[in-house]
Formats: C-alpha cells, structure tokens, sequence
C-alpha cells in the first residue's frame, strides 16, 4: 500500500511532467473542497475540474514550478511551491504558495493554497 508520502510525491512528480489534470483525476476525490486563501471554496471534483482547467487554459508562458518542502503527517500533507509563470489576466506571477491537503481514503477531500501573489 502507498504511503501518502509516496502519493504526495507522485502527485507532485506529475505536475512537474505537466499531467497536474491527470493527478487531479488520480488523487482527488470526488467531493474535494478546493480553496484559494480566505476566498470561497469551490465544492466537488466536477467544479474544482473545471477551475483547474481554466487555470492552466490562461497560463501563456510556463517558465517554472518547482516543490521545496513536503510534510506529512497524519492524513495530511503540505507543499511549499515557487512558481513563475505568466497568465494571460494577471501577468507575471513568480511567487511562493504552501498548499495543504487533507486525505480521506488515499485521495485528496480537501486542499487549501497559501500565497501572496
């Protein structure tokens, strides 16, 4: 069985290869509740599937993602981002994000993303 260590770290080697829409079908579940800072969150795989979509559609130049910290702990994970990038509605981002993830049956049901950006 996989260790959500194991799991965290393929989610985050897929991103890294490009497929962040093929991790997101293999390790999101499927009432996920996806939230960026104190904005709203945005309910179940279907909706958080199309944010996700329209996310990566508006990026114009990918120049870099790269994870620098991973911390596990009991049915959670955290990942410390830099990314640079350039989106076609709010230019040049290049910054640092800490995503948290809560796990229920070795999927995501819960992520938060921290950042100033």
């Amino acid at each position: 069985m996989e260790t959500l260590l194991q799991k965290i770290s393929d989610l985050n080697d897929l991103v890294l290869q490009d497929k962040a829409l093929e991790a997101f079908e293999k390790y999101y579940h499927q009432d996920v509740v996806m939230q960026e800072n104190d904005h709203l969150p945005t309910v179940g795989k279907a909706a958080n599937r199309q944010r996700e979509e329209q996310f990566f559609h508006s990026i114009t130049e990918f120049r870099s993602a790269k994870p620098l910290k991973v911390t596990v702990g009991e049915g959670v994970s955290m990942v410390e981002w830099h990314y640079d990038y350039t989106h076609k509605d709010w230019g040049v981002r290049n910054y640092t994000q800490v995503s948290v993830q809560e796990w229920q049956d070795g999927q995501i049901i819960k992520e938060k993303f921290y950042y100033n950006a």
